[in-house]
This record gives C-alpha cells, sequence and structure tokens, in this order.
C-alpha cells in the first residue's frame, strides 16, 4: 500500500468531534453510522484522485456517509433532527466520511431507503449517483440500446448494470469469470471474462460504453472504441479521457469523454426509490470497522471486492 502515512490519512483529528463543528443556515449536522469506501478515496490519499482539491494533508476522507440528522441550521426545511439520511457531500470538495460528525448542506442528502440499514445506505451514493449520472443524465440511455460496463462487478459497475437493465438496455459486462453468475442475477444479459478474453474480439457493436477502468490499464478505453457502433458514445469514468483518444474518436465518427459525479438529491432519490421497490440492489461485499481504514483501502486496491467496501462508524 504504497503512500500510505497514518498519522495523513487515518488519524481522527479534533475537528470530527460535534463540539467543535458549526452547522451553517442551510446545512445540517450528520452523526455518521456508516462511510462507504471508493477508488476515488485511495487514489486521493496516494496523491491522486482529489489531492489537487483537498491541498495538503492532513486532511479526512470520505464522502459515502449514512448517518442520523443531529442538528439543523436555520433555512432547513427538507430534514429535520432525528432523520436518517444518506448522500455524497460537498464531493469534490473534502466531506471528511471517515469521522464521527459531518456538516454540509441539507440538500446534499436524503432520507436514506427504508429497505436498508446504514451499512447498505452507505455504499449506495457515490456509486449509484455516478452510473445514474452517467448513464442517465449525460448519455440519455433508452430502451433497446446495447451497452458495455467494464468492471460491472464494482461498486459502480454493479449499479449501472441494474441502471441499464430498467431503461431496457441490452446490457454487456466485463468481470472475472467467478462474478458471472451474480452479475446475471443483476441483469447481464451477456458476460466477458476479461482474464481470458479481449473483449473488443468478442462483443458485438454496442450504442454505448461505460468504462470504469480507464486506459491505465490495458488500454480500456482506446480498445473500447473498436466495439462502439457509428455515433457510439465512450464515457471514462476514473481519470477522464486524453485528448488525442477525443481526437481518434471523433475521426471514427465517435464520442468520448470522461464524467465526474456531483451531489443530486434529486437523482439519489429516484435510486432510492428503486432500491425500495426491488428494482435495483446494493451489494456491500465487507463491513470494518473505521479503525481498519486502511485496511479497506488495501482490499479495495486489490480489485476484488464485489459491489461496496464500508466502514462502520457507529453501531
Amino acid at each position: 500500500m504504497s503512500g500510505l502515512r497514518a498519522d495523513v490519512e487515518f488519524r481522527r483529528p479534533e475537528f470530527t468531534l460535534r463540539a467543535e463543528l458549526a452547522v451553517a443556515p442551510g446545512e445540517v449536522l450528520i452523526r455518521v453510522k456508516a462511510a462507504g469506501v471508493n477508488p476515488v478515496d485511495w487514489k486521493t490519499r496516494s496523491g491522486g484522485g482529489m489531492a489537487g482539491i483537498l491541498g495538503d494533508p492532513p486532511f479526512v476522507l470520505g464522502w459515502d456517509v449514512s448517518g442520523v440528522v443531529e442538528e439543523v441550521g436555520f433555512g432547513v426545511h427538507t430534514l429535520q433532527v432525528g432523520d436518517e439520511v444518506h448522500g455524497m457531500p460537498w464531493f469534490p470538495r473534502q466531506a471528511g466520511a471517515y469521522a464521527e460528525y459531518v456538516t454540509a448542506p441539507s440538500r446534499h442528502f436524503v432520507r436514506k431507503p427504508a429497505s436498508l440499514n446504514h451499512d447498505q445506505a452507505a455504499g449506495v451514493p457515490l456509486a449509484a449517483l455516478t452510473a445514474w449520472q452517467s448513464l442517465v443524465d449525460l448519455a440519455g440511455i433508452s430502451a433497446g440500446q446495447r451497452v458495455l460496463v467494464h468492471a460491472a462487478s464494482g461498486g459502480v459497475g454493479h449499479f449501472a448494470v441494474q441502471i441499464a437493465k430498467h431503461f431496457g438496455a441490452h446490457v454487456v459486462g466485463t468481470a472475472s469469470a467467478s462474478k458471472h453468475d451474480w452479475l446475471r442475477e443483476l441483469g447481464a444479459d451477456e458476460l466477458v471474462d476479461y482474464r481470458s478474453t479481449r473483449f473488443e474480439d468478442t462483443v458485438e457493436p454496442v450504442d454505448l460504453v461505460l468504462d470504469l477502468v480507464g486506459d491505465d490499464k490495458d488500454d480500456t478505453s482506446t480498445r473500447s472504441l473498436q466495439v462502439l457502433k457509428p455515433g457510439g458514445r465512450l464515457i471514462a469514468v476514473p481519470s477522464g479521457v486524453d485528448p488525442a483518444l477525443v481526437d481518434k474518436a471523433e475521426a471514427q465518427g465517435l464520442r468520448a469523454g470522461g464524467y465526474l459525479v456531483e451531489p443530486d438529491a434529486v437523482g439519489l432519490h429516484r435510486i432510492d426509490e428503486l432500491i425500495d421497490n426491488g428494482t435495483i440492489r446494493v451489494e456491500v461485499g465487507e463491513v470494518l470497522p473505521l479503525s481498519q481504514a486502511a485496511e479497506a483501502h488495501r482490499r479495495g486496491e486489490q480489485g476484488q471486492v464485489r459491489g461496496k467496501l464500508v466502514l462502520r462508524v457507529h453501531d
């Protein structure tokens, strides 16, 4: 786990305590029950991700929050004390979800799905909103389209499979063979074992590629252009798209670009409705205590967790 410094990334500084968190007008104070762990967390810890936005360490990582409203600021009328909520506050600015308490604008949160506990609810916001905003808001996914999701078994990927299926798409996913049966349960129509098969050799042309791997790993974005239909679109989430690849796509009559998720109470509420009615489910692969945040990052970096990693802060 290169670059890990416990005094920087995983200490629990005093400003995480409730007594030192002021609630501004329009904000709420949340007692954190659980915090989701995402790739952007360990990338930021290592100097990538959002490190440039957060500035010099020390800083507190984490953006996925599930917890209970402890206090509301002046002007807040969407939430009240005692509400169980979840959200992705402040992204990409520091939210400090790996902490006992956080403050953020009230509209960065919604009441958590009644069908989920806090561990599960903490696994939803960043990953599900990334999938939703990429597929629905940006790409305008529609019935009958063919969609290829890379890293389909990960946090964003398993939501993307379900969201695409919900909108009537034919879903193709890349994942290790051990995850295929589970992904079929989620709605995937075709699956490719990336360890044994080059997806461009077997996948029939698709309208949209949601690339959750990127060119840093085996030129996945560049290779994805080969499976797009004329006019098709590549959305690369992890690190965006190199301008040269954008030009290459345009020369072939294709579109390519990146995407950065943003807080979205309306979108999260729509996702939560689908969770509560059983259309979408969140897979929490592992739950670890906050004290084991470093171990959670190690497991995440290994890339073999099914669904989401979550840190439990308060019982």
